[in-house]
């Protein structure tokens, strides 16, 4: 089992997308272990985003995040950061494979609903960042989990 973090985008929150993005990683079959909702100031922005810092976009990225709500989260899967990756889609939008949640849910590249670790290394760095380790329940398992062990 992995965990990766998953951030649902103000832009997302302000539509009202939230049960349905997390609706379709629960469908996956990852399994919340963590998830709050907050608003991030500038320095845990930029932490955030620190390898970006001496980018062009670097500053639209961090006034974008730090502009309303985020839904921060934790999931556990079988290897979770390349799954819920291939269901988040491409960065861009118009890039995006049909079916993924950018594809069906994201308007442009710069409001793209949600952020996901593109590494086991970013997500560990991440969920530290959103998350103590007091704020997370590992190992939970799901009645149906119980019984598909047991047949």
């Amino acid at each position: 089992m992995q965990r990766t973090f998953i951030a649902i985008k103000p832009d997302a929150v302000q539509r009202g997308l939230i049960g349905e993005i997390i609706q379709r990683f629960e469908k996956k079959g990852f399994k919340i272990v963590g998830i709050k909702i907050l608003e991030l100031n500038r320095k845990t922005a930029e932490k955030h985003y620190e390898e970006h810092v001496n980018k062009p976009f670097f500053e639209n990225l961090v006034s974008f995040i730090t502009s309303g709500p985020v839904v921060a989260i934790t999931l556990e899967g079988i290897n979770a950061v390349e799954a819920a990756r291939k269901l988040i889609g491409a960065t861009n939008p118009a890039n995006a494979d049909p079916g993924t949640i950018r594809a069906d849910l994201a308007h442009t590249m710069e409001r793209n609903v949600i952020h996901g670790s593109d590494s086991l290394k970013n997500a560990e760095r991440e969920i530290a960042i959103f998350f103590d380790e007091s704020e997370l329940i590992p190992g939970w398992k799901r009645d149906l989990e119980e019984r598909f062990i047991k047949l």
